[in-house]
């Protein structure tokens, strides 16, 4: 039976990062996955160039029932620090939108980092390795046998993605040592409708705005109308808030107040159809649905002030019915997971098992799109690595 001071289950970015810091400090440490080839989510994340963090990391852009509990691992170990390592390793990279960091090259560069990083650090790898159960004693029952731990790190990710290999087996090792969870779902995903209002939906796929959507909390992105339903990061980030039965509200236009240009085009382009006033603002084949949901007809100049306003209310507040999401097979993380109530923040420690440490998605902390949360999984990682 080999002996390991350390066993880290879960080859992503929390359990490499993590990994390499109880490296560092001299620990033995083993980390397994049971897939071909480790980082496989960080390899396929932002197009194949790594969201790797965000400027703007805060407290109130992760998801929890106890909010407060990220601050610690995101304050101790910042997209500051990151981007030290980052630039230590002669990785370039961009800031995009909203304080989005991207590499300049492919994400593989991370990864490479990642497993050289570990390599250096005396860190045994072993991949195409299942994990079947951990045990009391912490005994970890593999496919290349048993191996004793004197702690295990559970870095096994959430539930989305599944094709990538994504499972729940880090829940289930949580709840075999009674420790709680939050229920999960997916988060970061597109959200569908039912099949009378997708009817008229699909004649808008393939369009994309820049619209608000309010699902609970508001966000300004672009939005992409699908065959499915709708998507594109505002939707997305949506997603993440909304509850299923509930309705989201889209501003078209969150930029501007819509109504005065209205009345203004009623006197200036009176004999336009409405269709054609919408178009100056949005593409045409949304000008003629909007046209068609508000229910108006006729000219723009023939229009009351009541229709208008109510033309307006429909522009700002488009309110829409989801009827589900497309699940975990699209969603980019999974909401819920271990209870932080059981954890410490420092440490990532179970607060009813010493010795057990749970990071990155499996835990019941979830950040905005725009590479909060692989911070998430850099911060918590790096928590537990000077813990274990």
């Amino acid at each position: 039976m080999e002996k390991f001071d350390v066993v880290v289950i879960g080859a992503g970015a929390a359990g490499m990062f993590c990994a390499i810091e109880a490296g560092r400090r001299g620990r033995r440490v083993l980390v397994i996955d049971h897939a071909k080839a480790a980082g496989e989510k960080i390899r396929i994340s932002g197009g194949g160039r790594c969201n790797f963090t965000n400027l703007g990391i805060a407290g109130d852009r992760f998801l929890s029932n106890n909010p407060r509990f990220a601050l610690s691992a995101l304050k101790r170990f910042t997209q500051w620090d990151f981007i030290a390592r980052i630039d230590e390793e002669g990785i370039a990279w961009h800031e995009k939108t909203l304080g989005q960091l991207f590499c300049d090259g492919a994400s593989t560069q991370i990864v490479q980092m990642l497993l050289r990083q570990m390599h250096q650090a005396g860190v045994t790898l072993w991949l195409g390795t299942s994990v079947e159960k951990v045990e009391d004693g912490w005994s970890v029952v593999t496919s290349r046998g048993i191996v004793k731990a004197g702690r295990v790190v559970i870095a096994t990710g959430g539930k989305s993605i599944p094709k990538m290999g994504a499972s729940g087996f880090g829940y289930r090792v949580a709840e075999s040592f009674g420790i709680p969870l939050i229920e999960t779902r997916p988060g970061l995903v597109p959200m569908t409708f039912a099949e009378q209002e997708l009817e008229s939906l699909r004649l808008l796929a393939g369009i994309a705005v820049d619209a608000r959507v309010t699902a609970r909390a508001s966000f300004d992105e672009a939005l992409l109308f699908t065959h499915r339903g709708l998507s594109g990061p505002a939707i997305l980030q949506a997603s993440s808030y909304w509850q299923a039965g509930e309705e989201i509200g889209v501003d078209l236009l969150p930029e501007q107040s819509i109504g005065g240009t209205l009345r203004e085009m009623r006197g200036s382009s009176g004999k336009s159809a409405i269709r054609t006033a919408l178009a100056r603002f949005m593409p045409e084949k949304l000008a003629r649905h909007i046209e068609t949901v508000s229910g108006l007809d006729g000219a723009i100049g023939a229009q009351s002030n009541a229709a208008l306003d109510r033309l307006e209310a429909l522009i700002h507040d488009w309110r829409l019915r989801p009827v589900g999401t497309e699940g975990y097979r699209t969603a980019e993380v999974t909401l819920g997971g271990v209870d932080t109530d059981a954890l410490d923040a420092r440490t990532m420690e179970a607060k009813s098992r010493p010795g057990l440490y749970f990071i990155g998605e499996v835990v019941d902390v979830t950040g905005w799109l725009g590479g909060y949360n692989f911070q998430w999984a850099w911060s918590s990682g790096w928590a537990a690595g000077q813990a274990v």
